[in-house]
């Protein structure tokens, strides 16, 4: 159902898109007859609004362009993101929740849902971290450009000299999988052996092939059951044990693969850094992974993430990245 949604959408995008390029043909035709009929000042209006549909146009077609970017494995996944305070002190952790509010802004105009699972403010200033959940059609696909450690200068309003100050803050991105992990078990990766049981049972236990050996070919996972007094039941115990077995492997590799793609920053300072956030001397944020830059700072910290979004998700589709 959630596959059927999201091509859904696909769907009424581009019927959006075509829809806004035919209204932009019949404003421009009918600007065309206005000029020819004289009718100047109508004319520069309909032309105006046919240049105003195809800006908006070209906006749309370029996120959904982008949406056929996102592609991999969990991109389609909900988000687990947690943002820590670097090297800075209170600058650092003040940094922390600005981006916490940078963060916010940007999910509610793209219509996400964010909600804080975990927070905690520091007596003096900031927030020592803050954990969030962010669900939303392919949330991971478009905060995973967020991953790393995000610097910040600026005159620091915690100095009293007024001095510029340096300070980082490092966001960490994780995909939000189901919890309910399914094993499928194939009944041509089994080897069932059946043997005569050894144990104490009783003169039937011990004169007939009632113990069973199940080897789990693809894991070379082997378990036993002779306790019962048929081959049926100790099977069926036997599978029981099997399947435990397979969901704990289960388990361990899901963590393995979130533990992979959890962020490892080391110290949050000075040379690790994916973005600067310059306010003094100048104005300007800068993507170091991409080079995207723009001097509209304020805009940036206020949620318009989208240019360095779709920077991350062009270069790592070219290997840049």
């Amino acid at each position: 159902m959630k596959v059927k949604k999201q091509l859904e959408n696909q769907v009424a995008e581009y019927e959006d898109l075509a829809l806004l390029l035919e209204e932009a043909v019949i404003s421009m035709d009918m600007a065309e007859e206005a000029e020819g009929e004289g009718l100047e000042e109508e004319a520069a209006e309909l032309a105006k609004e046919a240049e105003k549909t195809l800006a908006q146009f070209d906006e749309n077609a370029e996120k959904l362009r982008v949406r056929t970017l996102l592609t991999e494995e969990y991109d389609d996944c909900n988000v687990i993101l947690s943002i820590h305070p670097g090297t800075g002190g209170l600058d650092a952790q003040d940094w922390a929740e600005m981006m916490l509010r940078m963060y916010t802004r940007w999910c509610e105009a793209k219509g996400f849902k964010m909600k804080v699972i975990d927070f905690q403010r520091d007596t003096e200033g900031g927030i020592k971290s803050v954990t969030a959940t962010v669900t939303g059609e392919f949330a991971y696909g478009y905060l995973k450009a967020e991953r790393g450690v995000h610097r910040l200068v600026r005159i620091s309003p915690f100095n009293t000299a007024a001095k510029r100050q340096t300070s980082f803050a490092s966001v960490d991105v994780t995909p939000e999988l189901p919890e309910d992990i399914k094993v499928e078990i194939a009944p041509e990766d089994l080897r069932i052996d059946t043997y005569r049981s050894s144990g104490a049972g009783g003169q039937h236990v011990n004169k007939t092939d009632s113990a069973v050996r199940i080897t789990h070919l693809p894991t070379n996972i082997v378990v036993t059951c002779q306790n019962e007094r048929s081959q049926g039941l100790n099977k069926e115990y036997a599978m029981r044990v099997l399947y435990a077995k397979l969901m704990a492997l289960a388990k361990q590799e899901h963590k393995d693969r979130i533990d992979q793609l959890k962020g490892n920053y080391g110290q949050i300072s000075w040379g690790s850094q994916i973005r600067s956030y310059v306010f003094q001397p100048y104005t300007m944020v800068k993507d170091h992974r991409t080079g995207a830059e723009t001097a509209n700072v304020t805009g940036v910290v206020d949620g318009d993430l989208d240019m360095f979004i779709n920077a991350y998700l062009n270069a790592h589709r070219n290997g840049e990245v």
